[in-house]
């Protein structure tokens, strides 16, 4: 029987394997060479991520995405004061492989 650990760990590591293929592609530095081969490079689209809540919920999800290799804390925009007291927001805008 598998303990809690064990499963967690490997639902950890079967996510980062989807994660690392979803994002696979995201390198943006691929030059165009010419119109027609541009219609052969997959499309990508913009999605944004909004996080919402008190700073250190905030600063606790912006970690731990970098700890699973989702984005870097530097990815994210500075902590901006919503119109609620105490809560704030971040937003990430990543490029994402459309099939």
């Amino acid at each position: 029987m598998m303990t809690q650990v064990q499963k967690f760990v490997k639902n950890q590591k079967l996510a980062q394997s989807e994660l690392q293929q979803y994002l696979d592609g995201e390198n943006l530095n691929t030059p165009i060479l010419n119109q027609s081969s541009e219609n052969q490079l997959p499309k990508r689209e913009p999605i944004k991520h909004l996080l919402i809540g008190s700073p250190k919920a905030v600063t606790s999800t912006i970690h731990y995405l970098q700890l699973i290799g989702y984005a870097s804390i530097g990815d994210w925009s500075p902590l901006l004061p919503t119109a609620n007291p105490g809560e704030v927001m971040s937003i990430l805008i990543r490029q994402i492989l459309m099939q």
